[in-house]
């Protein structure tokens, strides 16, 4: 028969199919099967609505994937609607004409049956992998059978031939290997299984493999010693490679947690059981069903540019994406799961999801049930929370304030801080419940650690008046609370900061009258100082300690650590530092009985001083050297 051409743009459409629209050549194995399942949800649906003329039941239908290693073949076999010659013209002949997508129209209700093509393309995947796919079939009701057959974009021929019953097989003749790709590997039969239960484990019809077998069986002689001797033997059983009926997709009453918990480990590969499982079943103008996993640990390099996020997204039981960043946001990127929908709107490699509507809904929904379920945890299960908290409570932090801070309200009850008072983690509702009626702010102090931050000697007047201090130790504590400035109408208050708001107006009075007494002193150890400071005054929160850095403006001292530790002009960044100074301390006495008898020595004094507030904030000291010998010459 003479060959025909294809009835599109020709060479250039075919090749853009071919090596444009698909980022994966293995897919070419989910496109066809999906092809399958289709035209079996074509037989079943006429079976359904004209039972007086087509005689299958549903256990009768099912899909045959075979590959011959000697002919270089892979055969997907269907007993589904199959096609006559027109159907072939229509179909095959016409690239980007999609069958199944008139026949989702032809119906009057179009949600009886989930129809998977729609763009008309996926057909021609095959040529991702072979250099020659023939089709031969049969519609149903048909005596006649045609061989549909093309080599790629030069055209296809149809002739009339033999075949023992309706249906479809798809015979794809793989390219030779090469120096890039080894297509003799989808002739293996693990390679073949691992695509089914990658990307078509849960298509609703059973998929059949001829499976090898391996066992050690009796020989029926027996060895030396009487025991029977056994010998492995290899036997080729039809098996059903696929599970069907996603999880997802059954009520609580059919799976259980434990069941829940077995599929995640086996699906997410973690020896752990997650803290939790949610599960969505949506019905309205986008229908999808998900399940939802909250981990217990986190992998490990989850805080890293290597991890990448996201959930398995299906479309009727296929797998479109392995991993759609698009529909978490990112303070949520620990959760592990598979979401379902036969409406979202893809793009036509079905690779990919057009960012539209639909997506933004299904977000915003897992979004309010992932927050609903931590929510339920940090009220009833609080130990598991702590542990949950434990591994991710710092990527909630840093949602916190990434996106300009978009996500900080719906996160603040959800983030624990250390309670210097209590000696745990609290949220800050809890904080603020427990607030004295006199106390105007919500205190923090950041260090590297809790317990230098419990050190640190500006703590001491807000401790004195019976407030409770936050403990920050992680990098994103201090930028979160940042982002919120306020909690309840309480201002967030570093304690190493400027004011603290602590004082009365006698106090505030008295201290006034100290430093302008003082202020000889005071302006005599800043000129000593330099740039090394903004401003030295007279310190109205240290009690027992002599000196404290403070700093001036919005860079706090951790902050200026946090920025120093980037690359780049960012390190450059510096807090306008404040050198407190305790005037009832033996120290400040000392130092000013040197100012009024041997200045040399007061300056020593001075920026030994500084040195002594830097490292207790756990800053760098510019020169050590030059620190260590005035100290040691004091000894003198």
């Amino acid at each position: 028969m003479a060959k025909r051409q294809f009835k599109a743009e020709s060479k250039q459409l075919l090749d853009l199919m071919i090596n444009s629209i698909y980022t994966h050549r293995e897919i070419f194995l989910r496109e066809i099967i999906s092809n399958a399942s289709d035209a079996m949800d074509k037989l079943h649906y006429m079976a359904m609505t004209r039972p007086e003329d087509v005689a299958v039941s549903r256990e009768d239908l099912r899909i045959k994937v075979s590959a011959d290693k000697d002919a270089g073949t892979i055969t997907v076999s269907d007993n589904g609607i199959g096609m006559d010659k027109d159907d072939l013209e229509k179909n095959l002949g016409v690239i980007a004409h999609s069958g199944s997508l008139d026949f989702k129209k032809e119906m009057e209700d179009g949600k009886d049956v989930d129809i998977i093509g729609q763009f008309g393309v996926g057909f021609y995947s095959a040529f991702l992998v072979a250099d020659e796919v023939t089709v031969i079939t049969r519609k149903y009701g048909s005596e006649q059978a045609y061989r549909w057959r093309s080599k790629g974009a030069d055209g296809y021929t149809i002739d009339e031939c033999e075949k023992d019953s309706w249906g479809t097989e798809v015979i794809m003749h793989l390219r030779p290997d090469d120096e890039n790709e080894r297509y003799s590997e989808y002739l293996e039969q693990y390679s073949l299984q691992n695509l089914i239960t990658k990307y078509s484990d849960y298509v609703r019809w059973p998929i059949h493999m001829d499976v090898q077998k391996d066992d050690l069986v009796e020989t029926g002689e027996v060895d030396e010693n009487g025991e029977p001797k056994k010998e492995w033997k290899t036997t080729i059983v039809d098996e059903v490679v696929n599970s069907m009926v996603p999880i997802w997709q059954k009520s609580r009453s059919e799976a259980t947690d434990e069941e829940c918990f077995k599929f995640y480990k086996e699906k997410f590969r973690d020896w752990e059981d997650p803290l939790s499982v949610i599960r969505v079943n949506a019905e309205g103008t986008i229908s999808y069903r998900a399940m939802l996993f909250i981990p217990k640990v986190a992998p490990f390099n989850f805080y890293s540019r290597d991890f990448e996020p996201g959930l398995q997204l299906y479309s009727s039981g296929v797998m479109i994406m392995e991993k759609c960043k698009d529909l978490l946001p990112d303070c949520f990127r620990f959760v592990r799961g598979v979401v379902d929908s036969p409406d979202l709107s893809l793009n036509i490699s079905r690779e990919m999801l057009q960012h539209d509507r639909q997506l933004a809904t299904i977000r915003a929904n897992i979004e309010k049930k992932v927050k609903a379920e931590l929510e339920r945890m940090l009220k009833d299960e609080r130990e598991k929370y702590l542990e949950f908290f434990k591994a991710f409570g710092l990527q909630m932090k840093y949602g916190m304030v990434e996106a300009y801070g978009s996500k900080a309200d719906m996160l603040k009850d959800l983030v624990l801080f250390h309670s210097m008072k209590d000696d745990k983690l609290i949220t800050l509702r809890e904080y603020r419940d427990a607030m004295p009626p006199d106390q105007s702010k919500i205190y923090f102090a950041a260090a590297e650690s809790v317990a230098r931050a419990k050190q640190l000697p500006q703590t001491e007047q807000v401790s004195s008046k019976g407030f409770d201090i936050l403990c920050l130790s992680e990098e994103a504590d201090e930028f979160a609370l940042k982002t919120l400035r306020d909690y309840d109408g309480k201002e967030f208050c570093d304690v190493s900061g400027s004011d603290l708001d602590l004082d009365t107006e006698d106090e505030r009075k008295e201290a006034e009258e100290k430093a302008e007494a003082e202020k000889d002193v005071i302006s005599f150890i800043k000129d000593t100082l330099g740039d090394s400071v903004a401003d030295v005054k007279l310190s109205r929160k240290l009690k027992t300690h002599a000196v404290c850095l403070s700093a001036e403006g919005d860079v706090s001292l951790e902050m200026e650590k946090y920025f120093s530790a980037i690359p780049g002009e960012q390190n450059n960044i510096r807090a306008k530092r404040v050198l407190e100074i305790n005037a009832d301390h033996p120290a400040y006495a000392a130092l000013k009985e040197a100012y009024e008898n041997d200045r040399e020595k007061a300056e020593d004094m001075a920026r030994i001083m500084y040195d002594q507030a830097a490292l207790i904030a756990g800053m760098p000291i510019e020169d050590i050297v030059g620190y260590s010998d005035k100290v040691f010459k004091l000894f003198k």
